[in-house]
């Protein structure tokens, strides 16, 4: 034997026992993890789960927006002077065609008195020209009568009909000077009543609100300067912007819920009443406006509003919550709980109107309970256990009429 021989043949058992070992211990642990991969696959999965409804479900959506005046009127004066007294102040009530404003109306008054006068120098003009009118007329006449007898000459008759003519054209003259001044003193009297400030709106209510005051007495203002601004409160326009996603869906008529950071907890009812058939460039929304009830004026222009419209409603759906819906290879679907609870089934489903944690679904087999907790750890026909707080109630025990324990 060649020396070293024993030492090399130890080593080489040695190591095959070594190997015999670990192979023997790597089955044994693959046998125990695969036993216990078994045993979690029979074991029932906890799960959560709720009944699938049948009823109405709406869809609705919640849009930002303010309120504005139904109706806006500025007063302004239509002549330029010195603001002598201001009728009404901010939040006051007026009434259609009151006065609210009046004007320095000495200068307008001159101007009446000086078109008076011009009117009764022109009816004197008149006059003179109508008596004048009137003698010549006479002298005609009896040039005339002279002519036809031979006593006055064809020159004489030519010049007195020559005056008559030149008669008539002055009284014509003097008829158009008085209407015109009649006509000026009708321009001073409506611009002397112009100093009387009048809020003068056309259609709306009666009543409205003084919204803006721009002007106090003592100053002076030109025409068309604005003094107020009275504004309409009952009914007032709420006003949204929408997109076109929505946007189909939106008809005059349809109600709207409102709320305002001013009053929180309460909700008031509108109306849309426009819808504006064009979108902004900019901003790529249309226009919508509600007109809403507002007997105490307790709502105001300028106020933010949230207003939630129900687009779309469904009579007879079938609902499940929120959080039943989960995906598998991309697709949407629920599982449904077996008669006796002891095992789940996927559904794939089409997703539909969505109102809080409520889901309008569609799909074949979606009847009885769904699972909303714990769907993540189940597959088709897996076992799962419901929560003892959701197993059905026992019936309660008969009442045989005892009242005491039996003896």
């Amino acid at each position: 034997m060649k020396p070293g021989g024993p030492k090399i043949v130890i080593l080489t058992l040695v190591f095959l026992m070594l190997a015999a070992l670990g192979w023997w211990m790597t089955g044994t642990l693959q046998r125990g993890t695969g036993a216990g991969q078994n045993d979690l696959a029979l074991r029932p999965v906890p799960v959560a789960v709720a009944p699938i409804e049948r009823g109405e479900i709406a869809l609705k959506r919640s849009f930002s927006g303010e309120l504005e005046a139904m109706a806006e009127f500025v007063v302004a004066p239509k002549v330029s002077g010195r603001v002598e007294k201001m009728e009404v102040a901010i939040a006051d009530q007026v009434a259609r065609g009151q006065v609210v404003a009046e004007l320095d109306n000495d200068e307008y008054v001159q101007a009446v008195a000086q078109a008076q006068a011009d009117l009764e120098v022109a009816r004197a003009n008149q006059s003179e020209a109508e008596s004048a009118l009137e003698i010549a007329a006479r002298e005609f006449k009896r040039t005339e009568s002279l002519l036809k007898r031979g006593i006055a000459s064809d020159s004489q008759f030519d010049a007195v009909r020559q005056e008559q003519s030149a008669r008539q054209a002055q009284l014509k003259v003097a008829e158009a000077q008085v209407a015109k001044a009649r006509s000026s003193l009708e321009t001073a009297n409506i611009r002397l009543g112009y100093t009387q400030v009048a809020a003068g709106w056309t259609g709306g209510d009666d009543y409205r609100v003084v919204g803006e005051r721009y002007a106090d007495a003592g100053q002076t203002v030109a025409a068309n300067t604005p003094l107020l601004l009275i504004v309409e409160l009952d009914p007032i326009a709420g006003i949204i912007h929408v997109t076109e996603k929505d946007y189909a869906y939106l008809t005059p008529g349809q109600h709207v819920e409102l709320t305002t950071d001013a009053y929180p907890g309460e909700t008031f009812v509108g109306k849309i009443v426009r819808i504006a058939p064009i979108f902004s460039k900019s901003t790529r929304q249309a226009r919508i406006e509600m007109s809403i009830d507002n007997p105490s004026h307790r709502l105001k222009p300028g106020m933010f509003i949230s207003a939630m419209v129900e687009l779309e409603r469904l009579a007879d759906a079938i609902i499940v919550p929120e959080q039943a819906v989960t995906r598998r290879a991309d697709r949407s679907g629920v599982f449904i709980v077996s008669e006796d609870g002891t095992t789940v089934a996927w559904r794939e489903v089409r997703v539909g109107i969505r109102e809080g944690d409520r889901l309008q679904v569609t799909g074949e087999g979606l009847s009885g309970r769904v699972v909303t907790l714990g769907q993540q750890m189940v597959t088709e026909g897996a076992r799962i256990s419901i929560a003892q707080a959701q197993q059905a109630p026992q019936a309660p025990p008969a009442n045989d009429g005892s009242t005491g324990d039996a003896r």
